[in-house]
């Protein structure tokens, strides 16, 4: 699956990851950061997302696309479009830029506007990346588990390194009857749920 990254897709990979590094030492203020994944995060949703039933695949919080390009491999296996939420306008820009120089926007289609509010239209979700503002974690968590398919899967960003503000949401979903779960040590820290 790794092999499918093309010149383009490495090139805007790259570009996104010196931006990341250089603004969050630099004083960006933290919407305007990019927060993105970490490259050895985005190959272990790719892998995920690969193995997951047929059903919707969705990204909550696209930024600049970073993490949908990782996500997007997948999608080119298993032949399926990946549904990416954004709901500030500045990022909105960058992540159609990165999606047509990247040339995935045949596996990616970037939805602006509320998350929450889109995503109650859905069903047959089998694959969530969650990676928002935190505060809305848990309400987007209670929202995606009902809709997803047996086997489905989702993973939230950020468990590790945001263990505190998470907390309630994190535990909440450990305990869970619905989902199987665990926190991955990767990157900033990884829930994933597996439905039952």
């Amino acid at each position: 699956m790794f092999d499918k990254i093309t010149v383009e897709m490495k090139a805007r990979m790259d570009y996104l990851e010196g931006v990341d590094s250089v603004d969050r030492t630099d004083g960006t203020t933290r919407l305007q950061r990019l927060r993105q994944i970490p490259p050895e995060t985005g190959k272990f949703i790719a892998l995920l997302a690969s193995n997951c039933p047929m059903g919707n695949f969705i990204e909550i919080g696209t930024s600049a696309g970073y993490s949908a390009m990782w996500i997007s491999l997948a999608c080119m296996d298993r032949g399926t479009r990946l549904k990416t939420f954004e709901i500030l306008p500045e990022k909105i820009n960058l992540a159609q830029q990165t999606f047509e120089q990247a040339k995935i926007t045949q596996y990616v289609e970037l939805i602006e506007g509320d998350a929450i509010e889109q995503i109650k239209s859905l069903d047959e979700i089998s694959f969530c990346f969650l990676d928002a503002e935190k505060e809305i974690y848990e309400q987007c968590y209670n929202l995606v588990i009902p809709k997803m398919v047996k086997n489905g899967i989702l993973v939230a960003d950020n468990a590790i390194n945001h263990y505190e503000t998470l907390k309630p949401m994190l535990e909440s979903a450990l305990t869970d009857s619905r989902v199987d779960s665990l926190i991955v040590p990767i990157g900033k820290g990884e829930l994933v749920c597996r439905k039952r």
